[in-house]
């Protein structure tokens, strides 16, 4: 997908300092965070939404999940993470191509329309 943003970091055409990386999957930070660390793990191929993914990478995908949300608890000291996934515009997702958010929480943060 030529205009896909996720998809020029995939390739390199964007620069983005991946925090985590696999064969399929990569993590980064998110441009505009809800807490102190919000990040996000990308599929390194273009599927809209979770749907569109083969489920022979659902294992792999939540496994990249889990290894960021541990990196994100040591590195920002928090207590709870949120995941969240968007699926089709209507349910809130801005960029098209299938990604989850990783949101390490601290009891008492601010987390516009999360609890």
């Amino acid at each position: 997908m030529e205009e896909c943003v996720f998809c020029k970091i995939a390739s390199g055409e964007l620069k983005s300092e991946k925090i985590l990386e696999s064969d399929n999957f990569f993590a980064i930070k998110d441009i505009n965070p809800k807490t102190k660390g919000h990040s996000l793990v990308v599929s390194k191929r273009h599927y809209q939404t979770l749907l569109d993914m083969p489920s022979s990478l659902l294992g792999e995908f939540l496994e990249m999940g889990k290894k960021l949300a541990i990196k994100l608890i040591d590195e920002e000291k928090a207590e709870g993470f949120n995941l969240i996934m968007n699926n089709y515009e209507v349910a809130g997702q801005i960029v098209p191509h299938v990604h989850m958010h990783v949101l390490p929480r601290k009891k008492g943060d601010v987390a516009p329309g999360l609890p």
